[in-house]
């Protein structure tokens, strides 16, 4: 065998670089958060063949003195912990001390920084993949830092045979830099590739501004079609944008998450917004977000991964649950009046043609201008529609009155009824169409699920109990979480460390296959210390019952039973989809409609 021997520096570095140094977009990444983390509010950053040639970021942050600058390209090097503790609350987005020396060792590597205000007291150091250079050398440069990174891997030629073309590895750049932009509003970033600028991010000073942000890297309609809120708990903050159901793609690509800022992958949070979003998302279609969860750092490990890429919630299910029950409940509070005044903000109404003025007029009535004089109370009963008559008690509860303070509801009145199955309506922006199925299988279904979370979940007793062969650490997951069993209408015991004997389950889920139920709980349990199997299961069979019990197409609705569909979408939770995610009303504005005749022109 060959004996045991210390590896030189170099190579040392050169294996951290395989593991922090994977392509351009890395090294990008590695000098952006020195930058962030020097307090700095513009960074440029210029490139040349997709960074293979030339990485150049540049800061106006409080810079390096002249006598840790060799230093800073040393292993280990940082001014960000001192201590074994520090690595509990890391609040700097770089802490290793690994970035610069790893690079600098597959790469020709310039820095040159200033800590004072006096532009003559800049200093130079290079190094060109062998180490540190013997000598100093001034620089003029204002306050900042400067790293200029050159030919990468050029004495690593089978690291420089995995990247792809120029056009590949610049848009990963890009990512990264968006991202960057998205966590750090404050700060402007402008990109420069091949001297072209790409990227311009102004800092913002303003929610203008930010909006703009947003909309420069989602699309100017992201704004439009998404929620933005703000909800904290015990310490835990999240905050930021959520795009609509009906917003949605068939990638996952334009969604970000943020932990204090630092950009993250997690399964955990993955799972925890898809959660928020079931019942409302079509079948394959990816919501569309941009999140930001602030916490105490001693709350989260973000030493879990060299590229720091991942992180460790030290109360992961708390922050699962915090997660997906915000997102939840902000999806259930939308109601089609706030996507409308939405739409409306984006719209100069006062542009309109003055042919567009918009009256309102029922079959057989008068007419009643927009916001003048009052609106006659209409009918609010559509039960004998649905293949059973209603009781009286039920039929009373279901007859309201519309506005009769002249204003317009958001989804207007209506108008007609087109082929049996959409309703037509006029609000104060244009046209309303209604699929009438599905927006009554949304009102339906919400309404079971308020009665069915009313009455709680019930357990229903089998006749024989069933045993079911279980691990050992299955075991251990049954007896720390027995009480929320209880709660989710499951009568379990422990017969052994590995056998479990189900003597009751949720009566609502009697006919589930009850080990497979039981184990896919226990696996959410494990991995994100809660579950909502039971819940989907329930929502399941709700929203199949919901549909059956929906109006059908094909069924003719009286002006009445149509307006008074559309008065309890406007009262409904997460109205604006079905139960499978299809959406159940669009709108055609004045000016849409006008421009599809070519009117104004």
């Amino acid at each position: 065998m060959k004996r045991i021997k210390q590896l030189n520096n170099r190579l040392a570095n050169q294996i951290a670089a395989g593991e922090v140094v994977e392509r351009p977009a890395s090294v990008v990444k590695e000098l952006l958060e020195n930058s962030l983390d020097s307090e700095c509010r513009r960074i440029d950053i210029t490139l040349e063949a997709g960074g293979t040639r030339l990485i150049r970021v540049r800061d106006d942050g409080i810079g390096i003195v002249k006598d840790d600058l060799q230093l800073a390209l040393s292993r280990h090097a940082t001014s960000k912990i001192e201590e074994i503790a520090d690595l509990n609350a890391v609040s700097t987005l770089g802490f290793r001390g690994e970035a610069l020396a790893s690079i600098a060792s597959v790469s020709r590597l310039y820095l040159t920084s200033n800590a004072s205000d006096d532009h003559q007291n800049g200093w130079k150091v290079t190094v060109a993949g062998e180490g540190l250079s013997a000598e100093l050398s001034p620089a003029p440069h204002p306050r900042g830092t400067t790293l200029e990174v050159k030919d990468l891997f050029f004495n690593t030629p089978a690291r420089r045979k995995f990247l792809r073309t120029e056009r590949t590895e610049f848009q990963r750049i890009e990512d990264i830099v968006r991202k960057m932009a998205l966590s750090h509003p404050k700060v402007g970033f402008y990109l420069t590739h091949d001297g072209k600028i790409v990227r311009q991010y102004p800092a913002c000073q303003s929610e203008a501004e930010m909006d703009r942000r947003i909309s420069s890297v989602f699309g100017k309609t992201f704004i439009e079609n998404a929620l933005y809120f703000e909800e904290e708990k015990h310490g835990i903050q999240l905050k930021g944008w959520i795009g609509l159901p009906t917003y949605s793609r068939s990638q996952a690509d334009q969604q970000y998450f943020f932990v204090n800022g630092r950009t993250i992958r997690d399964k955990l949070v993955t799972h925890a917004v898809k959660q928020g979003y079931s019942d409302v998302l079509y079948h394959g279609r990816n919501p569309v977000f941009a999140l930001f969860l602030s916490l105490h750092p001693s709350m989260v490990d973000v030493n879990v991964h060299p590229t720091k890429h991942e992180v460790r919630f030290r109360e992961s299910r708390e922050v699962h649950d915090f997660i997906f029950r915000t997102i939840h409940h902000v999806l259930a509070d939308t109601r089609p009046q706030d996507q409308v005044e939405a739409a409306a903000s984006t719209i100069d109404l006062g542009a309109l043609p003055a042919q567009s003025n918009i009256v309102f007029q029922r079959p057989g009535t008068g007419s009643a201008a927009v916001g003048g004089g009052a609106i006659s109370e209409l009918p609010r009963h559509y039960g004998h529609i649905l293949a059973q008559e209603p009781s009286a008690d039920e039929a009373a509860r279901s007859f309201q009155s519309l506005p009769d303070d002249g204003t317009v509801p958001p989804l207007g009145y209506a108008l007609a009824q087109l082929h049996g199955i959409y309703i037509l309506a006029e609000n104060a922006r244009g046209l309303v169409l209604v699929d009438m199925h599905a927006a009554h299988e949304r009102i339906t279904y919400e309404r079971m699920k308020h009665a069915s979370a009313a009455e709680g979940v019930k357990t229903q007793p089998l006749l024989v109990p069933i045993s079911i062969a279980i691990s050992s650490q299955e075991g251990s997951l049954v007896e720390e979480y027995a009480a929320h069993f209880e709660e989710l209408g499951f009568d379990i015991q422990l017969a052994s460390e590995e056998s479990l004997l189900v003597r009751g389950i949720p009566a609502l889920l009697s006919r589930s296959n009850t080990e497979q139920l039981l184990r896919d709980v226990l696996s959410d349990f494990l991995e994100y210390g809660s579950t909502l199997r039971i819940q989907e299961h329930k929502d399941e069979i709700l929203s199949t019952m919901a549909c059956h019990g929906s109006v059908r197409a094909n069924r003719r609705l009286t002006i009445p039973e149509m307006n008074a569909l559309l008065r309890d979408m406007e009262d409904t939770e997460r109205s604006g989809q079905c139960n499978h995610g299809r959406p159940t009303w669009t709108e055609l504005s004045v000016a849409e409609l006008d421009s599809l005749f070519l009117r104004g022109r």
